[in-house]
């Protein structure tokens, strides 16, 4: 699946619960998201090819953004074992990207995106340790 991704994903760091839509159940919580999908680790397997309608219930203190929640088609793509055994990551394909899903995605990667810059922990640790150079 990795050679087809035709965008890098972008892990989040916020509490994001996914539902199904129709059933109204907890199908998990959202691992990374791109525009186009998103991962989902649940504790349930899902069928593959399955349609539903996603229900994702991001945090509500986004600027510029009047919902905390949005509902999108989706289909799974894959489903597989966790490397914890209880959970299962579960691929989504977005079948249906709205302007305002799109206006969405890129307000909370904006905020919530995982990114490897570690300088302010550097920072941090050299104020804590007396150093000044972060080379040292």
């Amino acid at each position: 699946m990795d050679e087809q991704r035709k965008e890098k994903r972008k892990r989040l760091m916020a509490f994001t619960p996914v539902y199904d839509s129709n059933q109204n159940v907890l199908l998990g919580y959202v691992e990374d998201l791109t525009m186009t999908g998103i991962l989902v680790v649940g504790e349930n397997f899902v069928e593959i090819n399955q349609e539903r309608g996603l229900k994702i219930e991001f945090p509500i203190d986004l600027p510029d953004v009047a919902t905390a929640h949005i509902t999108i088609p989706a289909r799974a793509v894959w489903c597989r074992p966790d490397k914890s055994p209880q959970y299962f990551n579960i691929g989504f394909e977005f079948l249906e990207v709205k302007p305002e899903h799109i206006k969405i995605f890129r307000a909370i990667l904006q905020k919530y995106q995982f990114r490897h810059d570690f300088s302010g922990a550097l920072a941090f640790w050299d104020s804590q340790s007396g150093k000044t150079d972060s080379s040292t």
